[in-house]
């Protein structure tokens, strides 16, 4: 069973480059030009997505979960909980204007 923390909803959660950036690649003692190697990316799509100017696809999270031995998911989990986040509030108007069906 995967235990789940809480965040407080008007928090924005982290992109997984911001992890990247702030803990993972910092704690190998590598540099990113290093890491982007290892991972078979340029160092422009690395740095794209520690920025945040990137989001983290399918393959470049499988490639960061062969590399870190954590496997694809949690990257994708993250990305996912950011992405709908924002999306979230970018679209509230017409969220509320969709009425959701009853039950059959």
């Amino acid at each position: 069973m995967v235990a789940r923390t809480r965040r407080h909803e008007a928090l924005e959660p982290a992109t997984p480059g911001e992890l990247l950036r702030a803990i993972v690649i910092p704690a190998t003692g590598l540099s990113k030009t290093a890491v982007a190697e290892a991972l078979g990316v340029s160092r422009q799509t690395l740095y794209d997505v520690l920025s945040g100017k990137q989001a983290v696809t399918p393959a470049l999270a499988l490639r960061l979960g062969k590399l870190f031995g954590d496997g694809p998911e949690p990257w994708l989990r993250m990305q996912q909980a950011h992405d709908v986040w924002r999306l979230s509030r970018e679209m509230k108007d017409e969220l509320a204007a969709i009425e959701p069906l009853d039950a059959a």
